[in-house]
């Protein structure tokens, strides 16, 4: 099969793969990672692999999306993951999005963020995306009000609460 591509000015989102693991295995393990989004037991390239194959590539599989490699057109380079998640508490799917600290408040957060939002409308014809944050991460509160997202509320998620945002599928004009 092969691989999605979504094309910004920027960047280009791909599907992941095992070859991603080393990748993965320091996005993972960055410090904001861990404080924003959770430990997700990735230590070594076995563990990025299982990730891998337990959930981007299962959720290709199953869903036909998920979180996608965000690398910079210029160089290749792989600087973050953006896309949409399947969590079993929500009902709609979740924009995540994380980035190599090095490529933190170049807007290339925003500027996947759009391109995945304007794929779940347009293409995937998604009703609706949500977004959870972790109280405190400011920076991504301002990322998901930029693409147009309002909160929605709070809500627990393994017993700590999450801002819940939302964001609707304009209509089409008549």
């Amino acid at each position: 099969m092969a691989s999605f591509l979504i094309d910004t000015p920027r960047l280009r989102l791909t599907e992941l793969s095992e070859d991603d693991a080393g990748f993965v295995l320091a996005l993972l393990n960055t410090e904001g990672f861990l404080r924003h989004i959770g430990d997700r037991g990735v230590r070594s390239l076995d563990d990025a692999r299982r990730y891998l194959r337990e959930g981007p590539l299962a959720s290709y599989a199953e869903h036909g999306h998920g979180l996608w490699k965000v690398t910079l057109k210029a160089d290749g380079a792989a600087v973050g993951m953006s896309g949409l998640v399947r969590r079993e508490s929500l009902p709609r799917p979740d924009l995540g999005y994380a980035f190599l600290p090095g490529y933190a408040g170049q807007g290339l957060a925003s500027e996947a963020g759009a391109a995945v939002l304007a794929h779940a409308f347009g293409v995937l014809r998604l009703p609706q995306v949500l977004a959870i944050v972790s109280p405190g991460n400011e920076a991504s509160v301002r990322v998901l009000e930029k693409l147009g997202m309002r909160e929605w509320g709070l809500r627990e998620f393994d017993g700590e609460p999450l801002r819940v945002f939302t964001r609707e599928a304009t209509p089409a004009p008549e």
